[in-house]
This record gives C-alpha cells, sequence and structure tokens, in this order.
C-alpha cells in the first residue's frame, strides 16, 4: 500500500514541510522583528492575541473541512476538550513567548524534547512501562537539548535573566505538551476520537480561554492598536494563521491515511529544516557544539518515529 500510494505520501510531506517552514519563518519574523523607524521602533509582544487568532484560523479551516469529510458522531466529553485546550494554549503561548528572549533555533530544538515530559507522565501518572530502548532514545534527546543550551563563558546579569526566563518558558511549554499528549491518549482510548473533531473542538476551547484573557487583560485593544500603527504586519499575521492550519490538516492527512510512522519521521525531519532555514534567513549562527547537539536530538527523535510503532503495540497489549 505504501509503495502504491508513495506519491501522496510525498505530495503530504512536501506539504507539511512548505508549510511548517513558512510559519517558521513568518514567526520568527514577527514575534523577533522591529516594527517602526527609528525610535519609534518597537516589537511585537502581544503572545496571547496571536495564539487566539491562530486558534480562530485553525477552528475555521476544520469546521469548512468538515463539511466535506464526515468523520462520525464525536462523543468525547468537554471536559477532555476543555483540559486539553488549556494546557495546549499554554504550551503555544509559553513557546512564542519564549522567542523574546531566546532565538528560534534554541526553541526549535528545546521544542523537539517533547518526548521527555510525554515519556515522564506516561509513567507516572499512566503507569505506562516502555522498553530500555525508548529510554535511550530519549536520553539522546535530553543529552543533545542540554549540550545546545549549555552557556559557554560568563555573561552580563541582564543577559543571564533573559535567556534563564527563556529557558523557563520553553521547560512550561514542554510540561505542558506533556499533559496535552496524556489526555489525548485517554480521548483517544475512550471515545476513539477523529483528528478533525479534536483539532475543531480543542481550538474552540482555546479561542474561549484565550479570547477571556485578551479581554480581561486589554491585550485585545493594544493588539488592534498594533495593528493600526503598523498594517504591515497584518498581511504576515494572515499568513501564519493560514500556514499553521494547513500545516495541522497535512499531518492528520498522513497520521489517517499511512499512520503515525511516517507522519513522525515526516515532522522530526522538517524541525531540522526549520532550524536550518533559521540560521541561513535571520543569521542565527550556532557553535559547532549546537550543530552537533542539533544532530544528537534529531538522531534521538528520529530513532523514536522509527522503533515508535513496536513499542505502541507493547503497551496497547500491557
Amino acid at each position: 500500500m505504501f509503495k502504491k500510494n508513495s506519491t501522496k505520501l510525498i505530495i503530504y510531506a512536501i506539504g507539511t514541510f512548505a508549510c511548517y517552514f513558512y510559519y517558521g519563518v513568518l514567526q520568527e519574523k514577527i514575534t523577533c522583528g522591529l516594527y517602526g523607524e527609528g525610535e519609534k521602533a518597537e516589537k511585537f509582544t502581544l503572545i496571547i492575541a496571536l495564539v487566539c487568532f491562530q486558534c480562530i484560523v485553525n477552528y475555521l479551516f476544520a469546521k469548512f473541512i468538515l463539511i466535506f469529510v464526515n468523520q462520525g458522531e464525536d462523543s468525547t466529553k468537554t471536559l477532555y476538550y476543555s483540559s486539553s485546550a488549556l494546557t495546549y494554549l499554554l504550551a503555544m503561548v509559553c513557546s512564542n513567548m519564549s522567542l523574546q528572549f531566546v532565538n528560534y533555533p534554541t526553541q526549535v530544538v528545546a521544542k523537539a524534547g517533547k518526548p521527555i515530559p510525554v515519556m515522564i507522565l506516561g509513567v507516572l501518572l499512566g503507569k505506562k512501562s516502555y522498553p530500555l530502548r525508548k529510554y535511550f532514545f530519549v536520553l539522546l534527546i535530553v543529552a543533545g537539548v542540554a549540550v545546545f543550551m549549555y552557556k559557554d563563558g560568563k555573561t552580563s546579569s541582564q543577559t543571564s535573566s533573559q535567556m534563564g526566563f527563556g529557558e523557563i518558558l520553553l521547560i512550561l511549554s514542554l510540561t505542558m505538551d506533556g499533559l496535552v499528549s496524556a489526555i489525548q491518549e485517554r480521548m483517544r482510548a475512550e471515545h476513539k476520537t477523529q483528528s478533525l473533531h479534536m483539532m475543531l473542538n480543542m481550538n474552540f476551547w482555546s479561542i474561549i480561554f484565550s479570547g477571556l484573557s485578551i479581554l480581561i487583560t486589554g491585550e485585545l485593544i493594544k493588539f488592534i492598536s498594533f495593528l493600526q500603527r503598523h498594517p504591515n504586519i497584518i498581511m504576515h499575521i494572515i499568513n501564519l494563521g493560514a500556514a499553521g492550519a494547513c500545516g495541522q490538516y497535512f499531518i492528520f492527512l498522513t497520521v489517517s491515511e499511512f499512520g503515525p510512522l511516517p507522519c513522525s519521521i515526516i515532522t522530526t525531519t522538517r524541525k531540522f529544516f526549520t532550524v536550518l532555514g533559521s540560521v541561513i534567513l535571520f543569521g542565527n549562527s550556532l557553535l559547532m557544539r549546537q550543530w552537533i547537539a542539533t544532530i544528537v536530538v534529531f538522531l534521538g527523535l528520529f530513532l523514536d518515529a522509527m522503533y515508535g510503532k513496536k513499542t505502541a503495540k507493547k503497551e496497547t497489549i500491557k
């Protein structure tokens, strides 16, 4: 079947690569760039409003696709959707906020350590057991991330504080990622929740949570004011939302038609090229140590993806 549909898989892979590469470029441009000239130049810091917009686009996209794709009735509990949406939202906000303190390659490599909290929470909360080789793969990821984020030499107290805060945000984001995965595993086990239903409802609750947040804090007014001062950012934000929604859909198509293994390999590979693109396009130079650490991280992810299918079967039997 793989050979018969290999062309379709290649199309899905190219679609995922293109969408998320463009998404990464836009995300870095929006959150790290300066808008305006001279002393009036300012950075975009309204992260929750940006995430809220992304969730709105994702919701509308899933709603539109469900008009043409029938995935049956959805029996998933509202509590599962709301709790997973809250953790998903916090993960996105922390990840985006971290870009104000660390560069984009650091964020991508750190976020590549997602299997770490997923595995820890699986053992502690889900009472799962994993084969020895999976611990080895995760150890590779941990070692790679630690080496990549290790600071050489002495830094000023201000820089050290900022970098430390960025790393704390990334750790919080990874923790939320682990909680999202734990809740989604329960959703799939108890209700066999379909991908588009999950995408639709998680983004619906994320809109509610983030919408309330930007209304209470006044960030919505600041967001509108920023767009009025710098209208050139509007097209970037619209394109960011479209790229993110399309990228998610290509991932869902890959999972539903070819399974999680090819999808894991595709997403792992695209993250590496996202780091490479950031270095080339935005001049985020990496030390030789960081290049080696990056390769180690993605090697661990790739090996985990290659053998993850067998591991999942063993966990199900237990």
